[in-house]
């Protein structure tokens, strides 16, 4: 897997796979917006540069976000999620950064489960934060200290 900044061609892409794996996912807007602000914006490639997954990180003073990260559902459970979060972790580290937080949707067992794996600790609740069929879910506010 190949870790390289994405750019505006790579938005169709990545937009496809962020439909395919969030039931409400991203838009087009979103990402455009995060290029434009300057946000971390990776692709990750495999061989022959076939994009596989992507990942946003937001960069505060002191700690970054990790607003959005995603594994095309074809390429999921061979770790390069893991390795796609990890990467964006040592990005943060080297941005000076002491702490990475995110917010998770509570039903989303598999992501918590990595985000845990990888030191991740759960440091609030929102509840009624992200919008599910027909209600709100929560989210899990999770960090990790660099």
């Amino acid at each position: 897997m190949i870790l390289r900044d994405m750019t505006a061609g790579d938005i169709e892409v990545v937009l496809g796979i962020e439909q395919q794996v969030h039931a409400h996912p991203w838009t087009r807007g979103n990402f455009t917006d995060a290029l434009q602000s300057g946000y971390v914006c990776k692709v990750a490639e495999a061989e022959g540069g076939l994009i596989i997954g992507y990942a946003v990180l937001m960069s505060g003073v002191d700690e970054a976000e990790l607003l959005d990260i995603g594994i095309a559902a074809q390429q999921q459970r061979r770790g390069y999620g893991r390795k796609l979060l990890e990467a964006m972790l040592a990005l943060a580290l080297e941005l000076g950064k002491s702490r990475v937080v995110l917010e998770v949707r509570a039903s989303n067992t598999a992501a918590i489960g990595l985000y845990q794996e990888c030191g991740f600790v759960q440091i609030g609740l929102r509840r009624g934060y992200y919008p599910a069929a027909g209600k709100r879910e929560d989210a899990i506010l999770m960090g990790r200290e660099l």
